[in-house]
Parts: structure tokens; C-alpha cells; sequence
């Protein structure tokens, strides 16, 4: 174990209001890819007339929803992954009283599966989805069961739960988790690059001293952080 991360499983030990904020990099390690890395979704070549970015807003949604659902469906959704070791050890955190809120970027529900409770999703849930005329809820299966572009009962057409590129984040959301970074003790920061806003300023909610960032790359925050770990994050958990 590194000096870091005894500093880290000391830091835990003491604290009893702990608030963890996620982003892609916490899922990678499940299988999943992040977003702006080499490999990541961004950089990959696929069979598609557009670029994924294009693909991903909002506008594009509505103007080619055949088109944004064939990418949705083989890229954005993979039902057989599994939360990895550091979703489970938060979810234990959670439940041993210590951790308060998790504020995740991600839209793949892999907290949820690993039990945490308190999860606050600035970017939804692809396993949420709706209806955009009546509102009424689907699970993820009405996505990944049928072909073509997903209909409600009402004839209305249906939508992730997701905020899409041109979106703007729920306020509601964005609110409890700076609330929360404004009040907790320690804010464990992992697994993101802080570069996407509004999201990475929620950082500067922070006002305590046990700022800790865990990431395989650089982010600018770094100077910033009492405790910084360059590991991937799944294995550092898996020693706290």
C-alpha cells in the first residue's frame, strides 16, 4: 500500500461525513468506455455517418431519432456490465454511515446496482426513460427490446432520462450536490478529468481541508487537493 492510500484509509477511518463526486473513470474499470480519453468514445471509429458528439444532442434527437437510437442502443447501453470495486466499497461506505452523497456523472445506474442509496445524477439515467408527450415511465427494457424509435401507448415518442449536448442540467440535482460538497468534511473526487461544466465547478462548493483526487491523469484541480493519487481508482478502493 502507498503512503497515499494509508493517508487515504486513515482519512476514511476518522470521517463520518463523506461525499464522493464520479465520473467516467469510475466505470471504466467495469468495461465501459469514458468519454475523452485515447479509447474512449470520442476517439473511436464507428460505422456511423456522424460524430458522436452530433449524435449526443439534443437537436439531433429530435430531428433523427432513428439514427440516435441505433447509436444509443450499441454504444450508449450494455446491460452485462457490473459495478466494480470501488462502487461496491462506496456503497459499503454508505452503509457504515460515513458516506453521505454520491454525485456521479455517469448514466449507467452501476451505484445503484452496487446499493448505494443517496446518488445524485447530474447527467440522468439511460435507464430511465419517458415519454416526451404524456410523461409515463419506461424501464430500460422498452430501449433495448424493441427496433426503431421507442413509442408510448400514447403514440408519443420515448426518451432517456438523460441530459443530452444543448441541455441544461436539473437544477434540483445540481443544487443538493453542491449543498452536499458545501457541507461535508472530506470530498473524495475520482475518476474524472473536472474539464466538463457546469458539473467540474461544483468542486469549488468545497470548503474543508480533505480534499481528495483520484485520477490516472492530470486534472485542473490538482494543485488544489490535500491527497492526490494517480491509480486507477477501482484498485485504490479495493485497499481502503
Amino acid at each position: 500500500m502507498t503512503p497515499e492510500i494509508q493517508k487515504l484509509k486513515e482519512w476514511i477511518a476518522e470521517s463520518d461525513n463523506i461525499v464522493f463526486f464520479g465520473g467516467a473513470g469510475v466505470s471504466t474499470e467495469s468495461g465501459l468506455a469514458d468519454f475523452r480519453s485515447r479509447d474512449g468514445i470520442y476517439s473511436r471509429k464507428y460505422d456511423f455517418p456522424y460524430p458522436p458528439e452530433k449524435m449526443l444532442s439534443h437537436s439531433f434527437f429530435m430531428s433523427n431519432p432513428d439514427e440516435f437510437y441505433d447509436f444509443h442502443r450499441k454504444v450508449m447501453i450494455n446491460e452485462n456490465v457490473r459495478p466494480n470495486r470501488a462502487h461496491i466499497r462506496l456503497a459499503e461506505l454508505e452503509q457504515e454511515g460515513k458516506l453521505k452523497a454520491v454525485i456521479t456523472q455517469n448514466i449507467d445506474n452501476l451505484h445503484q446496482m452496487a446499493g448505494s442509496l443517496n446518488v445524485l445524477e447530474l447527467h440522468g439515467s439511460c435507464y430511465r426513460n419517458y415519454c416526451i408527450e404524456c410523461r409515463k415511465a419506461y424501464p430500460i427494457s422498452k430501449i433495448t427490446r424493441t427496433d426503431g424509435v421507442p413509442r408510448c401507448d400514447c403514440g408519443g415518442m420515448i426518451r432517456p432520462d438523460v441530459v443530452l449536448y444543448e441541455e441544461a442540467l436539473d437544477g434540483r440535482v445540481l443544487s443538493e450536490a453542491a449543498a452536499a460538497i458545501a457541507t461535508c468534511r472530506m470530498l473524495i473526487v475520482g475518476g474524472t478529468s473536472l474539464s466538463v461544466y457546469p458539473a467540474a465547478g461544483l468542486i469549488n462548493y468545497y470548503r474543508g481541508n480533505r480534499l481528495v483526487l483520484i485520477n490516472n491523469s492530470p486534472t485542473p484541480y490538482d494543485d488544489r487537493a490535500d491527497l492526490l493519487i494517480t491509480e486507477k481508482i477501482g484498485e485504490v478502493f479495493a485497499q481502503v
